[in-house]
């Protein structure tokens, strides 16, 4: 039985799952240096995606398309080659609390100049599918609770098991674009215009938030606005909560919100009010998950938990559900955003068939890297992982290409800049030719037997989804990847992996006595990883690029930018 999810909006991908194992998923930002957050425009898209492995629109069973905006249906406007088409999927969220698997069936999917019957599930389906069938728990046929909260939605809590999931309740009545939003409003991303959905704010706020402190007094001021606004009975309270399918009037509600919390706060450091935002919401979360957890005591244990939706990207919020104690275990996907809807599209269908059941699956199941010719300014030469390692001990990073790209929005070794943690100028450097904010944190990518040793769980983590403490004695050992508040979004990798970054990893401990480096997204600024050597050559920024085995580097020595006499001084 093959399917193929497909997420025709933002993070547009295609999914194949072929008898209960991802075969591939092909987000469309990761093709030829597309835009992150690549919409699929025209379906022929989906056709070369299939060609690409052998296999036509013909051989594939059952077509899904992710559910999107709307109450009671989606619509969507897409080519097929020329020709424009309308489909219409299922809405945003299931419309009864048992609904999670009730799907629109719709035909004229034109793929290849036939045309194709399909299905599509609510789009908190997908989230939920995919974040509960690539869990540990559904490989251990164990039921979980499901957390999913995403940018225009209140946190929504479901239970799964394998004969089915369902709707409990939300958690609280605060969309999850409030941690953006709010940085519209105080600080370095605030902006008169306040219209828009800002897909990319809240990941930097996490990092910038480091340079405030969060105050109870302005928690206290955040607390009362909500009670008032959003949580209480007033009218103003009832008549937002009413209205919430209404993406612009739910933002227009928190831009008020946070005007009136400006009033109020008149005179306080911005990062303060950023980094105490953020710890109100923290505390919210954990409370109010403690308190439905209190009203449905009567779910089974073990108490297990996923977590989905583009909130599952904030790693401090899923480290504090982890260290609550509130569950036995927690699992993050690499894709809790809507990278991972397409995945999750498939998954409902397979879950509809046959409930919800485990998918086998790697992380690695991203496009493989193209061939095309380097440009004759740089040379081409075999080269080992010991003799890369070398190259990464004498503070020179390297553009590591491996395999097939990784999926989700983080670079786990398929699609990384490397370079070594030790020089504190790395990060400013790394910053610099990324066009990033010197605030803005660098990942360390570590030897999973040793991270306990130099991070704090230091439990293994090897999707970047959690947040560590830096143990305060490799402070100085690994400066590039301690960030401001001494914390570190740690992606962990066995040694025994068959990835060819954990080989890396083997050799460069061997020469340094160091199990990490810094890892940071290959990929031009806005826009996804590099599809091979050529682009990352082209891109020129650093002076090697390896790829499957081969070292380019550059033959001419050029001019270094301001970061580069950093580091090199």
């Amino acid at each position: 039985m093959r399917i193929c999810g497909i997420k025709l909006t933002h993070d547009g991908a295609i999914a194949l799952v072929e008898d209960g194992r991802l075969v591939f998923c092909v987000e469309q930002e990761k093709r030829g240096n597309n835009p992150r957050y690549q919409t699929i425009d025209n379906l022929d898209a989906v056709v070369i995606a299939l060609a690409e492995h052998g296999l036509n629109p013909r051989d594939v069973d059952q077509f899904v398309i992710d559910g999107w905006d709307g109450e009671v249906e989606s619509q969507f406007q897409v080519l097929s080659g020329t020709a424009p088409l309308t489909l219409k999927g299922a809405p945003y969220v299931e419309r009864h609390a048992e609904g999670l698997l009730t799907s629109r069936d719709g035909f004229g999917l034109i793929l290849d100049g036939s045309d194709f019957p399909y299905r599509s599930y609510p789009h908190v389906t997908g989230h939920v599918a995919s974040a509960y069938c690539t869990s540990p728990f559904a490989k251990a046929g164990q039921p979980a609770f499901c957390l999913v909260w995403d940018g225009c939605i209140f946190p929504r809590l479901y239970y799964v098991e394998r004969q089915g999931a369902r709707f409990i309740e939300s958690l609280f009545p605060m969309i999850g674009h409030a941690y953006a939003a709010a940085g519209h409003h105080f600080g370095l991303y605030k902006q008169a215009n306040r219209t828009n959905w800002d897909l990319g704010v809240a990941g930097k706020l996490m990092a910038y938030i480091a340079l405030g402190t969060a105050d109870d007094g302005i928690v206290a001021v955040f607390r009362e606005l909500y009670e008032d606004r959003f949580a209480s009975d007033t009218e103003r309270a009832r008549r937002y909560r009413a209205d919430i399918n209404n993406a612009e009037s739910s933002l227009a509600a928190m831009h008020d919100f946070f005007d009136a919390s400006a009033l109020r706060l008149e005179g306080e450091i911005p990062e303060d009010i950023l980094a105490s935002f953020h710890c109100f919401l923290e505390r919210l979360l954990v409370q109010e998950m403690a308190s439905a957890l209190q009203r449905h005591s009567s779910f089974s244990e073990p108490r297990n938990l996923c977590i989905a939706g583009g909130c599952g990207l904030n790693i401090k919020w899923n480290s504090a559900l982890r260290a609550s104690g509130l569950f036995d275990a927690v699992w993050v996907p690499p894709f809790p955003n809507d990278s991972g809807s397409a995945i999750g599209a498939a998954c409902s269908a397979m879950a509809a068939d046959k409930g919800f059941m485990p998918l086998e699956w790697s992380v690695y199941s991203g496009p493989a890297l193209i061939c095309r010719d380097v440009s004759s300014e740089w040379d081409a030469v075999p080269c080992s992982m010991r003799e890369l390692a070398a190259i990464l001990a004498s503070n020179k990073p390297v553009v590591f290409l491996a395999g097939r790209a990784e999926l989700g929005p983080r670079s786990l070794g398929g699609r990384s800049i490397l370079a070594a943690a030790t020089s504190a100028g790395m990060k400013d450097y790394l910053n610099d030719i990324k066009l990033r904010e010197l605030f803005r944190p660098v990942a360390p990518i570590c030897l999973e037997d040793r991270a306990p040793e130099i991070f704090s769980p230091g439990t293994p983590d090897p999707y970047m989804l959690f947040d560590h403490q830096t143990r305060a004695e490799w402070w100085d050992k690994i400066p590039a990847v301690v960030h401001l508040d001494g914390s570190a979004r740690l992606q962990t990798i066995a040694r025994t992996s068959q990835h060819k970054v954990a080989e890396l990893l083997v050799e460069y401990e061997k020469l340094t006595g160091i199990p990490l480096l810094c890892n940071t997204s290959a990929n031009h600024h806005g826009r996804g990883f590099f599809p091979d050597a050529a682009a990352a050559c082209q891109w020129g920024c650093v002076e090697h690029v390896w790829c499957d085995g081969m070292l380019w580097t550059r033959k001419l020595a050029t001019v270094l930018a301001p970061a580069e006499r950093l580091l090199a001084g």
